[in-house]
């Protein structure tokens, strides 16, 4: 699904033996002459080949994943497409109280991310990721039967509660199916998601638009209700086929699982899936300095992510389009970004290089909201810069979360870890509610446009911060004596903390 895989030569992995099966036995380290060796020198079971397999996780894993996050992000930003269909209007929004509804929805949002991830542990991905789904999409219908500023802000609250787990949990479950070298193409398919839930957003809404009136109901309450029944739809269908961790993938034979494991064990240590998460575990992942600035990396780019989702609607409307054309308008800038993730990813991946793959991204977002800042007579070149800020901060996002998750070794530092830059970051996003304000759509939005080329250079420094601190951290462990009496378990424990560990650059 997303390329062929190298193969390689010869035995032998390093992973202590699993248990027996019935009356076969697999292990990894016992050289076989009918099975292959992937490049970690890791021994496919002889039934199939890591491509085929690698494949098989795709199809199960990545789909499922990318359609959730997907109905997420759309029921998170149609309030958008929204607006242009009356929604201040019939609600009686005065000054920024349309801006205060969207920035309710990132106070349990963010709150909620590290708890949410370790109750995905606990209860299994297919029940948590599933009920969570469900309740959004309730309340995403409530949305639209709303008839106040008071219970538009009820349920833009409670939409953030419901969709806490949704992107941490996600990214925190794919990667731990993949190798590091291999999982950013599946990252930017995922993130992908909020692009293809952007120009699907624009079109649906373009659609159920001209519903305005049915039963009393303008356009923007159907938006919400037709959206929502959707997702809560989806969600009891996905009870049933969300994947859950290796360890407990019951449609992948025993070998598989072994196989899987053991190729994980290679490029990342053991995870320590059996153990919970307990609160000495949260501490320890925030004494390492680097959990921090992977924070920032993704705190800079939520605000312009989120000040285009929330508001491209409304600025592309300036430019001289009806509501329908303006819903229309907003697609292209959408697909183009997905696209061009994907040409990112695929290289980020094929030159397993991270640190020059957030760079390039930011530069041309920084190009994007120059134009922006100067241009305000041309509204081609307006609307073409549109394209450089979605393509540039959409592109960079997934590299930034995928490099971070990556490097970080184990269950309990990937699960925490994850969860504080989702939800540290999202805290951008509450800067991102007020950085468009109605009273400077006469100054062509220049403010906003401002805070957003701000927070996108802090990204790209904290990028610079992260990636000398793991080349420094590399280095010194390539000059390090690395047997320093550890036992596999205290290696474990530590993570990339190990000093086995290398992180990828």
């Amino acid at each position: 699904m997303f390329g062929r895989e190298k193969k390689s030569g010869s035995p032998v992995s390093s992973l202590e033996r699993e248990p027996q099966y019935g009356s076969n036995f697999y292990d990894p380290d016992i050289p076989r002459a009918d099975s292959e060796y992937d490049e970690l020198n890791v021994q496919c079971p002889p039934h199939t080949t890591q491509r085929k397999l690698v494949a098989k996780i795709d199809l199960r894993v990545i789909p499922v994943l990318s359609i959730l996050y997907l109905l997420a992000f759309l029921d998170r930003t149609n309030i958008a497409n929204a607006s242009i269909f009356k929604l201040r209007e019939d609600l009686n929004l005065q000054t920024t109280q349309y801006n205060t509804a969207l920035t309710i929805f990132f106070v349990p949002y963010i709150a909620f991310e590290i708890p949410s991830n370790i109750l995905l542990k606990k209860l299994k991905p297919h029940v948590w990721l599933s009920g969570c789904m469900f309740l959004f999409g309730v309340v995403t219908i409530c949305q639209g039967l709303v008839q106040n500023y008071s219970g538009l802000l009820a349920t833009r609250f409670f939409l953030g509660v419901a969709e806490s787990g949704m992107f941490p949990g996600s990214f925190y479950l794919i990667g731990m199916w993949y190798k590091r070298s291999e999982a950013q193409r599946r990252y930017s398919f995922f993130f992908g998601s909020t692009s293809l839930a952007g120009a699907f957003g624009g079109l649906l809404a373009s659609a159920i638009g001209k519903m305005s009136g049915m039963r009393g109901y303008n356009g923007w309450r159907w938006i919400f209700i037709l959206e929502g029944t959707l997702t809560a739809v989806v969600a009891i269908l996905f009870f049933f086929i969300i994947p859950s961790f290796p360890e407990d993938a019951n449609w992948l034979t025993a070998e598989e699982r072994e196989y899987v494991k053991a190729r994980l064990y290679k490029d990342q240590g053991r995870s320590a899936a059996e153990r919970k998460i307990g609160f000495r575990d949260v501490v320890n992942v925030f004494k390492d300095y680097k959990i921090i600035v992977g924070g920032f990396m993704y705190f800079g780019l939520i605000v312009p992510a989120y000040g285009y989702a929330f508001f491209a609607p409304g600025i592309i409307q300036t430019y001289g389009y009806s509501p329908i054309q303006t819903q229309l308008h907003s697609v292209p800038p959408w697909a183009a970004s997905f696209v061009f993730a994907m040409v990112v990813a695929y290289f980020s991946d094929k030159l397993k290089h991270r640190f020059a793959f957030t760079l390039l991204p930011i530069f041309i977002a920084i190009a994007g909201f120059g134009i922006l800042i100067t241009v305000h007579t041309n509204h081609h070149l307006e609307y073409a810069a549109l394209f450089f800020v979605t393509m540039g901060v959409y592109s960079a996002m997934p590299v930034i979360v995928c490099w971070f998750t990556m490097n970080l070794g184990g269950h309990h530092r990937r699960a925490v870890g994850t969860a504080w830059q989702i939800g540290f970051g999202n805290i951008g996003g509450i800067i991102a509610t007020y950085s468009f304000l109605p009273q400077d759509k006469p100054k062509f939005f220049k403010t906003g446009y401002s805070i957003c080329l701000a927070f996108i250079c802090l990204s790209a420094a904290s990028c610079v911060v992260y990636a000398v601190s793991i080349l420094t951290q590399n280095r010194m462990r390539d000059r390090s004596p690395s047997d320093l009496g550890l036992t596999e378990y205290e290696k474990t424990e530590k993570g990339d903390m190990s000093p086995d560990y290398r992180y990828l650059f």
